[in-house]
């Protein structure tokens, strides 16, 4: 065997070559309709979301089959404060998951998996999820972003049969993308995969390992070196835990999730057969990204699951406990923070089961959905989960065991405010996801005038692209000027008791406008678009609360027409569709009045050191150390802290 070729040094990318490397790893075309979208453009497809998609009557069998196995052991086996206590999770709770088939919810049944759609996958999940957040996010790194949903999207079909099975039964998997130095900026990824015959070297470390301390199967990004024969770039591998040169450096501990089995990963010389790189080589990232088009659902699955544990623990004591005489709900200060997760729980499970249900059915493109979704419910879970810390007052800071010691009931308030904090930088933080969906959603316009606003483009590209946009704006801007929305009968169908259809004309004249103001921005900063993130970020928010009330209204009618509580959802989307019209204008009015560029001076200013006298008077307790780790690859220092559950 020869020895292993040198690894190269870590690359240096300039801000454009960065952007460069990102965005050949998107999905160029739009082959399939894409309500969020549309909506983006200014276009209210109702027709595309209503009526609501149902699944097959043999998959609701089969999920509620599972989900009845599924309770019974959260009730029995998972024990949350134990968990939260010792921050980790109990071997026999592992066992358990595999043994009832839980690792392989969304394999196909011919792999020996459930095969869950991912409705149902999501409702387990939450379902998992209210027991243990931890054990939640355990089976969702497993099956969302780790080996089986890359391998189902994009593994041979030798792969499909010696991994799947696995997957389904017995073997855990992680992601290993994230790196010390590198977050949301892969074009710096440092692991590399060296060529060496029918192998690869891998060489490099990788941070937050969700999974990583008890996987079996590793899905590792690294980069290959282009050489004769190899295109090299980002690329996917499959890869043993058990191989020599790898070793857990390090189990993380966080705030929330305690029970996660999350660490650092070194890997040294590590070979790993071609057979086992996933797709082709430099493929890698656009492997990740498309497997995050719905594995970012799991994370709405968990903010569900916290809100409608949010609003029973809220129902349940505001009654109980009283204040001057009358019960605590009864004060309009309470019964404000109270209506608001009711509400906004209804919307986030409308947001989530109607983004499933369309990538089951896998006739529209839910890209953008999915990605607003993950947005939209992380932020407005932390926000819950916030409002009740508030409702409970003292008791909401206090720990479950803490109450429980007092001989009160052991309501753990202040953890679950903990372990949601994370879904905002989970698998693109929000601030990424507003680059992200921003990027798509005014991809029409980059299409037809991207190179009109390009500075490296030349006088003659410059001029043919102008000539394209003015034919695509010609036909384009008139139709933002009327619509639908402006006539007083339309979506006639959504009244019944409440009149839903005055929001959903709202949501049709938003969306015109929020087209419009997109296109005056462009029109106003051109190529230095991309630098206004406050204006990008809002837009984007804009466009995730009309998808939310658009999928409230839709949901409500479809309770409405089968008899399941039709008159309360109503209320509820009522509620939510008036309270997000607020936040909506709101961030309309932020779009041209707000203070970015005088926070750019003040940036400036801080990073120059004009401030610094403003920190004097304290005292910091932080320790000693670098702000980023070495990364500098060789064999591993630290004992492994790497353990199989068996």
């Amino acid at each position: 065997m020869s020895a292993p070729p040198t690894r190269p040094t870590q690359p240096t990318v300039t801000e454009r070559e960065a952007r460069q490397v990102a965005e050949a790893a998107r999905e160029q075309d739009w082959r399939k309709p894409s309500f969020a979208k549309e909506l983006f453009l200014g276009r209210f497809r109702l027709d595309l979301i209503h009526p609501h998609p149902l699944p097959a009557d043999e998959d609701v069998r089969r999920g509620e089959q599972f989900l009845t196995r599924l309770r019974a052991f959260c009730e029995s086996e998972i024990d949350a404060a134990r968990i939260e206590r010792e921050a980790r999770i109990p071997d026999e709770v592992v066992t358990g998951l595999k043994e009832i088939g839980a690792l392989g919810m969304k394999i196909d049944t011919k792999y020996g998996g459930l095969g869950l759609t991912q409705v149902y996958y999501n409702k387990a999940l939450a379902l998992v999820g209210s027991a243990s957040p931890a054990v939640g996010v355990l089976l969702s790194a497993h099956q969302s972003i780790g080996a089986p949903q890359p391998l189902k999207l994009f593994g041979t079909a030798a792969q499909k049969e010696e991994f799947l099975p696995r997957c389904a039964r017995t073997d855990i998997s992680a992601f290993l993308l994230t790196e010390p130095d590198v977050g949301s900026d892969p074009a710096r990824l440092a692991t590399s995969a060296v060529p060496d015959g029918d192998e690869y070297v891998l060489d490099g470390v990788k941070l937050w390992t969700t999974n990583g301390v008890i996987a079996d199967l590793l899905v590792v990004m690294a980069r290959v070196p282009r050489s004769e024969g190899h295109q090299g770039g980002i690329t996917a591998f499959l890869v043993e835990s058990g191989s020599p040169g790898i070793t857990v450096e390090h189990r993380n501990a966080f705030m929330g999730l305690r029970g996660i089995e999350n660490g650092v990963t070194r890997l040294h010389r590590v070979r790993v057969p071609a057979a086992h790189r996933i797709g082709p080589e430099g493929a890698g990232l656009k492997i990740a990204l498309t497997t995050l088009n719905t594995g970012r659902l799991s994370l709405p699955a968990s903010c569900v699951a916290a809100g409608k544990w949010c609003l029973k623990i809220a129902r349940e004591w505001s009654a109980a406990r009283e204040q001057w005489g009358r019960p605590i709900a009864e004060h309009e200060a309470v019964g404000a923070k109270i209506s608001f997760i009711a509400a906004t729980t209804f919307a986030l499970e409308a947001v989530l089961d109607l983004s499933s249900q369309m990538a089951d059915e896998d006739r529209n493109d839910i890209r953008i959905e999915g990605a607003l979704a993950k947005l939209f419910a992380s932020e407005m879970g932390w926000r819950m989960a916030d409002e009740l810390v508030q409702i409970r007052g003292g008791r909401g800071f206090e720990t479950a065991e803490s109450l429980r010691a007092r001989g009160e009931r052991a309501v753990p308030a202040e953890q679950v405010l903990r372990d949601l904090r994370i879904n905002r930088i989970f698998e693109g933080s929000t601030e990424i996801m507003h680059l992200l969906i921003a990027r798509e959603a005014v991809d029409a316009h980059l299409s037809v005038a991207g190179d009109l606003i390009d500075r490296d483009k030349s006088l003659s590209d410059k001029a043919k692209a102008g000539a394209n946009a003015g034919v695509f704006y010609a036909k384009w801007l008139p139709k933002l000027v009327a619509g639908t929305g402006q006539l007083p009968g339309s979506y006639g169908e959504f009244r019944h008791g409440v009149d839903l259809s005055r929001h959903l004309r709202y949501v049709e004249r938003a969306a015109r406008r929020l087209a419009r103001s997109t296109f005056y921005g462009m029109s106003r900063w051109q190529g230095r678009m991309e630098t206004k993130q406050g204006f990008l970020g809002r837009i984007v928010d804009i466009g995730a609360e009309l998808f939310a009330m658009s999928a409230a209204c839709v949901r409500a009618e479809l309770l409405r027409g089968r008899g399941e509580h039709g008159r309360e959802a109503y209320q509820l989307a009522d509620a939510f569709c008036r309270q997000s019209r607020i936040r909506v204008e709101e961030l309309f009015g932020r779009l041209w009045t707000n203070t970015d560029d005088l926070d750019r001076k003040v940036v400036k200013g801080v990073l120059g050191g004009a401030y610094t006298w403003l920190e004097q008077g304290v005292v910091d307790p932080s320790g000693d150390g670098v702000w980023i780790a070495d990364t500098t690859p060789g064999p591993a220092t630290a004992e492994n802290v790497h353990r199989t559950v068996r």
